[in-house]
């Protein structure tokens, strides 16, 4: 379906990046990678569905490097046709303990990163009729967690930056759309579980369970199979009208 597209995905060597970035693979996107970590194995499982792969280690919190990375994604390929702004950072303490850097580096790196890399790709997607942003929020862009304020903050307003592009966008061949996850066994999450079951006690499959049961009814992780489907329907003809939606999928986090 996306034979001849290319797509660059921020933060997509591990993770919920790398899943979207191989599902949009399997369906021939061309794909530009970021990120850091074991770039080498994640291009490597890219390529393996018979695309092309390039990287780019842009420092997702210096536009000068976004701007860079969109150039070579443009020079490497010929375009730029699907957008998906997933990197991001995390930390965790109350309002009046949040340190100012990282309060500064997760709106950086979580929100103004997407702004830099939509206004740099979107004159080429409307310039070719065609486009498609896909902006990976969170089910925190939807309702808050104590001690999250930075991360919270961040992925509201990626939601409203959505709706934003969604709206200029609207008369347009280029859609903007948001997926707001739940939890997601990333190896980020993964390093939360082994610290809990051993602060707790308790055995991996515990504090996997304990985690999810406040706050994730279906007491399951979203997978990042799942959301690189989700992805590959937002650029599906099916989802020509789907604009500046936030779509939660959280195991009815949000439902309660």
């Amino acid at each position: 379906m996306l034979k001849g597209k290319t797509a660059l995905v921020t933060g997509s060597t591990s993770g919920i990046g790398l899943g979207i970035a191989k599902a949009l693979a399997a369906q021939g996107a061309n794909v530009m990678l970021n990120g850091f970590g074991e770039v080498e194995a994640a291009k490597a499982e890219v390529a393996a569905l018979c695309v092309a792969v390039g990287y780019h280690g842009a420092d997702m919190s210096q536009p000068g490097e976004i701007a860079e990375m969109i150039s070579a994604c443009q020079s490497q390929f010929g375009a730029l046709d699907i957008l998906v702004n997933n990197a991001g950072i995390q930390y965790v303490a109350p309002v009046d303990e949040f340190p100012v850097e990282r309060w500064d580096a997760i709106i950086a790196i979580n929100l103004s990163s997407a702004f830099h890399t939509t206004r740099l790709a979107l004159p080429g997607m409307k310039a070719r009729g065609w486009g498609r942003i896909i902006n990976v929020a969170s089910v925190h862009g939807l309702v808050a967690s104590a001690n999250k304020s930075a991360y919270v903050a961040a992925k509201h307003g990626i939601i409203g930056l959505t709706k934003t592009t969604a709206l200029e966008t609207a008369t347009t061949g280029v859609t903007a759309n948001a997926i707001c996850p739940g939890w997601v066994l990333t190896p980020l999450v993964q390093k939360q579980v082994d610290a809990r079951a051993a602060a707790e006690g308790v055995s991996n499959e515990e504090a996997k369970r304990r985690l999810l049961a406040e706050k994730e009814p279906s007491l399951q992780f979203t997978t990042p199979e799942e959301l690189g489907a989700m992805a590959v329907f937002m650029c599906s003809p099916a989802a020509d009208n789907l604009r500046g939606a936030a779509i939660n999928m959280d195991g009815g986090w949000v439902a309660q």
